[in-house]
């Protein structure tokens, strides 16, 4: 069996870390937050409600890539805004593992209301229309309603993995 990295990927507040959890357990998989791996000045930058850069991106990247290595199991799972060629590629370069995306569509009102009700984060409302600018889908992801109930969204993502 070939070793696979899950990408849950798209714009902030399409559901990506309550997907990518559920998803996980369902699967049996560790589950890796790409948030949890930003450096302070790009978690400073966005919150400032500046968008990354490629060059921002990087040492992010690097940090995603070094732990899915350290990773045994045949399943990873990784919650990610992968939301650019760049960052695609380069998560694709995972040694040993087929990667496969999964985008969470959502209607930017969604994104919006969805964002604008959470506490804590650091990703400002102000960035959505730069993330969905940014967007680029790749090529083989399978896409997602992203209003479904989380239960439909992982046994579809789950069906699609099986074929």
């Amino acid at each position: 069996m070939t070793a696979r990295l899950v990408i849950i990927m798209g714009p902030s507040g399409c559901g990506k870390s309550r997907i990518a959890g559920a998803l996980a357990k369902a699967m049996a998989a560790p589950m890796l937050e790409g948030d949890d791996f930003h450096p302070p000045a790009n978690r400073a930058k966005m919150t400032a409600g500046e968008p990354l850069t490629d060059g921002d991106r990087a040492g992010w990247i690097d940090a995603m890539l070094g732990a899915i290595a350290e990773r045994e199991e045949p399943l990873v799972v990784l919650a990610c805004s992968a939301l650019t060629r760049y960052v695609q590629d380069r998560l694709r370069a995972v040694p040993g593992r087929e990667t496969c995306f999964v985008l969470l569509d959502a209607p930017r009102d969604t994104l919006a209301a969805r964002m604008t009700s959470r506490q804590g984060h650091f990703m400002p409302v102000s960035l959505l229309d730069s993330q969905l600018e940014a967007l680029e889908t790749p090529a083989g992801a399978i896409r997602v309603d992203a209003e479904q109930p989380v239960s439909a969204i992982v046994q579809q993502i789950a069906t699609a993995l099986e074929h």
